[in-house]
């Protein structure tokens, strides 16, 4: 049978609009936030507030979360009032975050002995996407659960894709922020070349996003950079969290990574200023600091 509730735990940068689309594609929505007021335009767009994680399960026959960390989806999804202790047998429950795929599969582990379903579904796009509904979901999980939530899935991303079993999904996060830092690192170091040589860098990136150098990083953050503009479409702090999960996984099977190390220590120069709430496009600013 087709779904028609769904429950969204998580409603920051990402989770908002994803919810939000949701409710746009005509499902009955079930949303919950650690901090209540972020509830309210869903509540105006049409979903219903419940007063923990479980609850939301209880309400719903696929509960979203999206949320900071491993830590985070634990406490939602087994903690006291977690989505265990609500959910059906039957349900399924769908982690958005980005986290350790060890945590992806303790959670799903524990799910399973209560009948319930989990896919770990991280998403790349950032709130432009998230907001337009074109976000790039990796999913890990059984074939026949993911086939059940592609609906939903289609509600919030363009591009979804089953990439194997549970925890995959989030090896593949972590594989799309290797190349999203050196991409951003990429155009970086190419606005402040343009810079220092006397050329409008805003003309640059005109020209060389529409070539062979083309990446979302240089169209979408770098413009925001040359214009000063450092609100966060993602986090510095939280670009940094995902990288720690990238190194790790890469020391734990001795996977060199040296472009990566690179790029996570100069956002930890961003971090040193205090400035770990900005948005990754920072990252222009650390590359020009070295010039100076």
């Amino acid at each position: 049978m087709a779904v028609t509730r769904a429950g969204f735990i998580g409603l920051g940068i990402m989770g908002a609009p994803m919810a939000a689309n949701l409710i746009k594609a005509g499902f009955e929505v079930t949303v919950w936030n650690r901090s209540p007021s972020r509830t309210q335009p869903l509540l105006d767009a049409g979903a219903r507030a419940a007063h923990s994680p479980s609850a939301v399960a209880a309400a719903s026959e696929v509960t979203f979360s999206c949320v900071t960390n491993s830590g985070d989806v634990e406490e939602v999804a087994l903690g006291p009032e977690g989505v265990i202790h609500g959910a059906q047998p039957g349900s399924i429950y769908v982690d958005c975050s980005t986290i350790s795929p060890e945590t992806a599969r303790k959670v799903s582990h524990e799910l399973a002995v209560r009948r319930v379903g989990m896919l770990d579904a991280p998403v790349s796009g950032g709130d432009v996407g998230a907001i337009a509904g074109t976000l790039a979901i990796m999913v890990g999980g059984e074939a026949s659960v993911f086939e059940r939530c592609l609906p939903l899935l289609h509600a919030m991303g363009r591009t979804v894709v089953h990439v194997g079993p549970i925890g995959a999904g989030q090896v593949v996060k972590l594989c799309n922020q290797v190349a999203g830092g050196l991409n951003l690192l990429a155009a970086a170091e190419a606005v402040n070349l343009a810079r220092r040589c006397g050329v409008d860098p805003a003309k640059m990136l005109e020209v060389v996003s529409a070539g062979a150098a083309a990446s979302w990083m240089l169209s979408n953050l770098a413009p925001r950079a040359v214009k000063g503009d450092y609100a966060p479409g993602f986090m510095v702090d939280l670009m940094q969290k995902d990288l720690r999960l990238v190194l790790d996984a890469a020391g734990q099977t001795h996977t060199p990574l040296p472009g990566t190390a690179l790029v996570s220590q100069l956002f930890q120069s961003i971090q040193a200023e205090g400035r770990g709430a900005d948005g990754t496009q920072s990252l222009v600013d650390a590359i020009a600091k070295l010039s100076r």
